[in-house]
């Protein structure tokens, strides 16, 4: 049994900036990658940002380029999402994902990523 427990999210404003934390544990699985996704109200889960595991190359989807930094500790198991400049459009659950294989599957294609975290929510008021 895989668990991914988010941790982080909240209520802000808008310009304010939130860090929310993924932690791994449960069995030892071959982690490729880890993500990020949210979800708003009556809207599809999208993909938010990816980091590699081992090289730790990184992928944004484009309205949080320059504003999210997604990163990992391999020690602590842990992949963090630091959101500043928040805005109302980041209003989301948002959920972390973990996949165990990356080649030939698109890094922010959701089916791929074998386990799933509970979602933390993330509300930004204007």
């Amino acid at each position: 049994q895989v668990q991914l427990v988010e941790s982080g999210g909240g209520l802000v404003q808008a310009g304010d900036s939130l860090r929310l934390s993924c932690a791994a544990s449960g069995r030892t699985f071959s982690r490729a990658a880890m993500g990020w996704f949210r979800q708003a109200p009556g809207k599809e889960r999208e993909f938010v940002a990816a980091i590699t595991w081992s090289r730790g190359s990184t992928n944004y989807v484009d309205s949080v380029k320059g504003r999210f930094t997604i990163s990992r500790d391999n020690a602590q198991n842990t992949v963090y999402l630091q959101m500043n400049s928040l805005n109302p459009e980041d209003t989301a659950v948002y959920y972390c994902a973990a996949r165990e294989h990356i080649i030939g599957v698109p890094i922010a294609t959701k089916s791929a990523y074998n386990y799933w975290g509970q979602g933390t929510q993330v509300t930004v008021s204007s």
